[in-house]
């Protein structure tokens, strides 16, 4: 081994999956110990199952790694879960109860109170919920969560604007990419010179999960944050990227200025900006009338930054905005490699 630390990547051949590898590859803490999917795939060379659709050539050395069962024991201190939220409970809590830190992107775990949803540049201090939950379910490793791909962008968002003025009400419109529905995913007849104005449970995630993400640590839990929130979510025919027309009513009545000031400031804690996922800034702020948009945008920050456009006031609440996020980057796989860094930069997992 190169000094690395090894990691396990669960559900390895669906669409997170294939990001989780991508990310991988080189990363220069990290290496791909395992790869595991289901009964269908294990026991095979990784490149003869895969249909990989990243943009990067699958590495050879990869490629022929034999899949195998998700299911402990397997080489990695580090475990990334892609698989379906049908079956990822009890393999999840199997390889936590093993030791293994389960750094997951389903929703199964997410709203249980011991389990920190995370966005390192936002919440990092949730991490510290694992002592608890490992107290409590008697487990040597931990489950942490990735938030919702929608409510990554929209909560890193909106962090710097609750942390200075206090949201009390949000109104948030979402055009999700079809990746966001995995691989096939929505089909073209459906999808192609059309809008689906409905993603079952989209919108409780997004109501639900910011709330989380966004409140308050206090006692071993977080105490959700108070603002009433009413989504609406759309499936569009954009390949990644999930964009979102937000409007904001704050505790403390701020502008469109103050809110540009504190959108272009924002800055995560020492010890999130040095990662290497890390983007810097994690917002990015265009001023452009027509900005951001999927095609032009979505890869600021090697995926991870988020993009925030057309602040502005609005008539009814005190701002409105447009955000824009990488739904498997940030939303999903590179976001949860974030994760996986803070645990290493903690001390929680040692390298070499």
């Amino acid at each position: 081994m190169s000094g690395k630390i090894p990691v396990v990547v669960l559900g390895a051949t669906g669409t997170v999956g294939q990001k989780f590898v991508s990310l991988l590859t080189d990363h220069s803490w990290f290496e791909v110990g395992a790869l595991a999917a289901s009964s269908a795939s294990a026991g095979r060379p990784y490149g003869e199952v895969v249909r990989w659709r990243e943009r990067s050539e699958l590495s050879p050395k990869i490629g022929a790694m034999v899949i195998q069962p998700c299911a402990p024991p397997l080489p990695g201190a580090i475990v990334f879960s892609a698989l379906d939220a049908e079956v990822a409970g009890p393999i999840e809590q199997e390889f936590a109860r093993a030791g293994a830190y389960v750094v997951t992107n389903t929703r199964t775990h997410r709203m249980e109170a011991d389990v920190p949803l995370l966005i390192p540049e936002a919440n990092a201090d949730h991490v510290t919920l694992i002592e608890s939950q490992r107290r409590a379910r008697g487990w040597k490793g931990a489950i942490l969560a990735n938030p919702n791909c929608s409510t990554a962008a929209l909560a890193l968002a909106l962090a710097p604007l609750h942390r200075s003025f206090g949201v009390e009400r949000l109104f948030v419109s979402s055009m999700q990419a079809v990746s966001g529905a995995g691989y096939p995913g929505v089909p073209s007849l459906d999808i192609v010179g059309n809008v689906i104005p409905h993603i079952g449970g989209e919108e409780e995630k997004i109501e639900r999960e910011s709330r989380k993400i966004l409140g308050e640590l206090s006692n071993g839990a977080v105490e959700p944050a108070k603002f009433a929130v009413s989504a609406h979510t759309n499936r569009v025919a954009v390949v990644d990227g999930h964009m979102l027309t937000v409007s904001v009513g704050f505790g403390r009545r701020a502008g469109p200025d103050e809110a540009l000031e504190a959108l272009r400031s924002f800055r995560g804690p020492p010890c999130v900006t040095e990662l290497p996922s890390s983007p810097n800034p994690p917002i990015e702020v265009d001023g452009r009338a027509d900005r951001p948009q999927p095609r032009l945008d979505l890869d600021r920050g090697r995926g991870m930054a988020v993009t925030v456009g057309r602040v502005r006031a609005c008539p009814i609440l005190d701002i409105r905005m447009v955000v824009l996020g990488h739904n498997t980057v940030r939303g999903a796989a590179g976001q949860a490699v974030q994760i996986a860094e803070l645990l290493v930069a903690e001390g929680r997992v040692r390298r070499g």
